[in-house]
């Protein structure tokens, strides 16, 4: 089984807190980790460790920090295409602060911006996912996909161009596509009129949207339905949704074409991913 991810690699700092400080104010943190993370990097970490031939096209430079990104990455059996091998940017860097009493997790980040990349030679593969993250790589990776999972975690201009090209689009429940109008008097967020304006305004075969710990809906074409997600004791949720994203490649890749198996088994990975702290340590915990 091989698998394409096209997108964002960061480095990660997470820190895990007691509580979140004030304005002006500090606090020791529990522990401190650095790993790759963004959308794209972090599914390709999961779907490796499942049992893929995982490769990872982003732009990571020749910055020092991301050797840190390139050491991971190859740590966790990700084949890493740099589209920007000699650039002294350095690579995004997100801040991670998990709150140890609940797992939640605020983030602040650069991402991507205009970084330029360069035009690769993308390998074949069973199924490839974008995140959106590096326009150009994401709508040449989609134009070549045999089959194509997108991570649409918000709403992103290329969108437009990737769409068309998808089996599947995998929508958190903050996404906003701006051509969708839920029914009057129903435009709350993570409602089922509002989820299916979503699916609607999206056009995908199908398409799937998440909700953290409620059920998953999907929609199909002539069908749509919901998945629950298992109960258990959060610990941390940085990550999650990767996790999630690069299960359901891994389902839809070895052939799970019912679309709620696929969708409950990539569940019941990121419930193994929220049970854990950090970035990696849950990844011996796989079934």
């Amino acid at each position: 089984m091989r698998l394409l991810f096209a997108g964002l690699a960061t480095v990660d700092l997470v820190q895990r807190v007691q509580r979140l400080p004030g304005a002006d104010e500090k606090v020791q943190s529990e522990s401190v980790e650095v790993a790759a993370g963004g959308p794209a990097a972090n599914a390709a970490v999961t779907a490796a460790a499942l049992g893929a031939a995982v490769t990872l096209v982003s732009a990571v430079g020749a910055h020092p920090l991301g050797d840190l990104v390139r050491a991971d990455l190859a740590a966790h059996g990700v084949t890493l295409l740099d589209a920007a091998p000699d650039s002294p940017e350095p690579p995004p860097v997100s801040a991670v602060t998990v709150l140890a009493t609940t797992g939640e997790r605020t983030i602040v980040s650069r991402n991507a911006g205009n970084r330029v990349v360069a035009p690769v030679s993308l390998p074949e593969a069973d199924l490839t996912l974008v995140d959106g993250h590096h326009p150009a790589l994401a709508v040449a990776a989609a134009r070549s996909a045999r089959r194509l999972l997108v991570d649409a975690g918000s709403w992103r201009p290329v969108f437009a161009e990737i769409f068309p090209h998808a089996e599947v689009v995998a929508c958190s429940g903050d996404f906003r596509h701006p051509a969708a109008a839920p029914a009057a008097g129903d435009a709350t967020t993570g409602t089922p009129v509002a989820d299916a304006a979503t699916a609607s305004a999206v056009t995908a075969p199908y398409v799937v949207i998440t909700h953290g710990p409620a059920p998953v809906r999907w929609f199909g074409p002539a069908t749509s339905g919901e998945v629950p997600v298992p109960r258990v004791a959060a610990v941390d949720t940085a990550g999650a949704g990767d996790a999630f994203h690069g299960a359901l490649a891994v389902a839809l890749a070895r052939g799970d074409r019912d679309l709620p198996a696929a969708i409950t088994y990539a569940t019941r990975i990121a419930a193994v991913r929220v049970q854990h702290a950090g970035p990696r340590a849950w990844l011996a915990h796989l079934p």
